[in-house]
């Protein structure tokens, strides 16, 4: 019996900016942050990497290889339980550099304020985002995935299986997810690059606007995911 065997995601819909004019608007809005330097890098590089945001904030120094530009969470620390490795784009290789450069104590990438030894709160990201100005109900900090995944497979540059490896998704055909372990890494990289290249574009475009002040359009991740 392989009931139990396979970890299925429970489909969730968080709320993602996925107009480019309005992500180059929340991307400059970020970019002004005032508060604290390490929860600003973090909302930063959110996007460039698109992992979960538990997997971004207990991320470690021993998970990042600047040589090899590969950042590699651990099978412990990712939600379906298996290793995950991310390429790095020279955008989120610089904001890394900066974010060692400020020195912190300890293992994490994102330690606590007042507590080094631990990482940053499940809820920091999120309440930098309402300091912002965008609620709950308009972005998140998960709905990074769902920005990355829908305007990558807009794009229809980058194979379907290559996104999916990104986003580390599980296939839902237990066969298909158990024979077809290509990594498509060449691919991934080069995705990685454009992808850190595509944002810096659309940083650049869209309505200037003060999030304080006005709604943004709001969206869905497609249907079927758990981004």
């Amino acid at each position: 019996m392989l009931r139990g065997a396979l970890l299925v995601p429970k489909v969730t819909h968080r709320a993602a900016i996925l107009d480019p004019r309005h992500i180059g608007e929340l991307l400059r809005a970020i970019d002004r942050y005032a508060g604290r330097e390490e929860t600003r890098i973090a909302l930063q590089l959110a996007p460039h990497v698109f992992l979960r945001p538990g997997e971004l904030r207990t991320a470690e120094w021993n998970d990042i290889d600047f040589e090899e530009a590969v950042w590699t969470i651990p099978a412990a620390r990712t939600k379906m339980r298996r290793p995950h490795a991310v390429p790095l784009s020279k955008q989120a290789l610089a904001l890394l550099t900066r974010l060692r450069a400020i020195g912190n104590q300890g293992r994490f990438l994102f330690p606590a304020l007042h507590n080094w030894q631990q990482p940053i709160c499940e809820n920091n990201l999120n309440n930098a985002l309402r300091r912002l100005g965008y609620e709950g109900d308009e972005m998140t900090a998960h709905g990074f995935r769902a920005m990355a995944s829908t305007l990558l497979n807009e794009s229809g540059l980058w194979q379907a299986d290559a996104i999916e490896r990104a986003m580390a998704h599980c296939d839902p055909d237990p066969v298909r997810a158990a024979y077809n372990r290509a990594s498509y890494w060449d691919e991934r990289v080069r995705m990685a690059q454009w992808w850190s290249d595509h944002l810096d574009g659309l940083r650049e475009i869209g309505n200037v606007i003060h999030v304080d002040f006005c709604r943004r359009r709001l969206a869905k991740p497609p249907s079927g995911q758990d981004y």
